[in-house]
């Protein structure tokens, strides 16, 4: 992969913080309770997240070269064991902020990542940490932050129903990579496939987590049916409302015949 210039990948950073922006203005109070393919983490959770991550970076580069995330970088320890101890550090983070409405997270995270952006020129070539005997400058990691908004920027824009895709993926996907040489060579090469895709997966995303969503919400849709035509007009189905209050919904509704029922087709590659 060839190297990035300074001034496109702070672009792509401004750009990553402007379309989370965006996007966040599209929720509503329901939809930030809505699923996204962060697991476990509601939209509004992932506000949150993104507010302490943008705090880490001015941590971390404030102690730069000897902050926390210096120090286990220091250790040498495979990609598997760092990913497990960062999401419990992020667990541990979001669960000590503070509850508060989707926007007003958003909010102090624009401005927490648009001052961190302001900083990185002035400290671009200073050492940040290093792994294994690879040296991740502040411009560096500047790259896995820029790459960090954009997959973030999926995640609600997926959350939402709807897709994502930065203006220039390569860009992303190169910046992210110098950012993070712990994941390489764990990782096999880029080799010509869509670089957004290939970033979505090795990031631990599901390209299709949408099309999922909407096959499951299919199948749904010919169980109900079928339960129509099997139980008549009058059927329960057991459901949760309530996340551990089991409870039913009844109702009357017309049966249909067999002829107008259409199974989906194969679970989505």
């Amino acid at each position: 992969m060839s190297s990035v210039s300074r001034a496109g990948v702070l672009a792509a950073y401004r750009d990553g913080v402007t379309v989370i922006c965006e996007l966040a203005a599209q929720f509503t109070d329901a939809t930030w309770l809505a699923a996204t393919p962060c697991t476990e983490w509601r939209a509004v959770d992932l506000a949150g997240h993104l507010r302490c991550v943008a705090d880490d970076y001015h941590e971390y580069l404030d102690d730069a070269p000897a902050s926390r995330l210096a120090r286990l970088m220091s250790t040498s320890a495979p990609a598997d064991s760092l990913a497990r101890k960062l999401a419990r550090q992020n667990s541990a983070e979001l669960a000590a902020v503070p509850d508060a409405p989707g926007p007003e997270h958003i909010m102090a995270f624009a401005e927490s990542a648009r001052s961190y952006g302001r900083r990185l020129p002035l400290s671009w070539d200073l050492p940040h940490h290093k792994y294994r005997g690879t040296d991740v400058t502040v411009g560096a990691m500047a790259g896995a932050a820029c790459a960090e908004w954009h997959l973030h920027a999926w995640d609600l824009a997926r959350s939402l129903g709807k897709d994502y895709r930065p203006a220039d993926p390569e860009l992303v996907l190169t910046a992210w990579r110098a950012g993070t040489p712990q994941l390489w060579p764990v990782l096999t090469g880029w080799d010509g496939d869509d670089p957004w895709h290939f970033l979505l997966t090795a990031s631990g995303r599901d390209p299709g987590w949408l099309q999922v969503l909407e096959w499951c919400a299919l199948k749904l849709s010919v169980i109900i049916q079928l339960r129509r035509v099997i139980n008549g007009p009058r059927w329960t189905v057991p459901v949760r409302v309530v996340r551990g209050h089991p409870g039913s919904v009844c109702g009357r509704l017309a049966g249909i015949g067999p002829a107008r029922i259409r199974l989906p087709g194969p679970w989505p590659a």
